[in-house]
């Protein structure tokens, strides 16, 4: 049928339940401040836990949550989980998705509070790429769910002067751009500090000799700076 073509059809929508995977690491002592780690397009959360691993603070508990949205890969294994990557946001009602994130990672914290693993004033959500803008699409719309909020190489949200459900957020924020990322080169990231600090008393802007990637430095200043906000 020509898309086109005007025709009498009627779009319904129907609600379907899905099931967002995320991997836990409890702390050995509870409950623990807890660090989100949640990985860019195409990756997984097996990518997320293992970078979150190198930079989660001694005594952290540590969660991966993966996005919703499947699709293969091309490596060199042809089985096992390195074959899948996964996806955040979908062009189709891209709305949609930023809400079955949202209620993923409040379901994800008050699943791990409930269970004692972790303390809920404490709890720290990092994004890489894709990810980074709808983490701060989070924070801003639950300015009470977080203690601190990470993005790396990532952007803002494309509506974040015009949505209404963006208000000022007690979350710190710790931003780490790369200076040769060719997705978010710094001439596009050089308002993000002021933007954020619009709506974040605290905001840490820096900037990294790197690619569009997680380098050693921006580990290393994360893992303090996580270390720093949750005492």
């Amino acid at each position: 049928m020509d898309p086109t073509v005007e025709e009498d059809v009627q779009e319904r929508t129907l609600k379907a339940e899905i099931k967002l995977y995320y991997d836990l690491l409890p702390a050995p002592f509870g409950p623990a401040p807890l660090l989100i780690a949640l990985h860019g397009y195409g990756g997984s959360k097996w990518h997320a836990v293992g970078e979150a691993k190198m930079i989660a603070p001694v005594g952290f508990a540590i969660a991966a949550l993966q996005g919703p949205y499947q699709h293969l890969r091309e490596p060199k294994e042809k089985s096992g989980p390195l074959r899948y990557g996964f996806g955040w946001l979908t062009n189709f009602h891209p709305e949609e998705s930023v809400a079955v994130h949202h209620r993923g990672l409040v379901q994800l914290i008050e699943s791990v509070v409930a269970e004692g693993f972790v303390d809920y004033n404490r709890v720290f959500l990092l994004g890489f790429s894709q990810s980074c803008a709808l983490n701060y699409r989070f924070a801003f719309s639950h300015p009470n769910a977080l203690r601190g909020v990470i993005g790396i190489c990532g952007g803002l949200p494309g509506d974040w002067n015009s949505n209404e459900r963006y208000q000022q957020t007690s979350a710190a924020v710790f931003h780490a751009a790369g200076k040769n990322d060719e997705y978010y080169p710094p001439e596009r990231v050089e308002p993000y500090e002021n933007q954020l600090r619009q709506r974040a008393d605290e905001v840490d802007f820096r900037s990294y000799d790197a690619g569009h990637e997680i380098s050693p430095e921006m580990r290393a200043d994360i893992r303090l700076w996580l270390g720093t906000h949750s005492r």
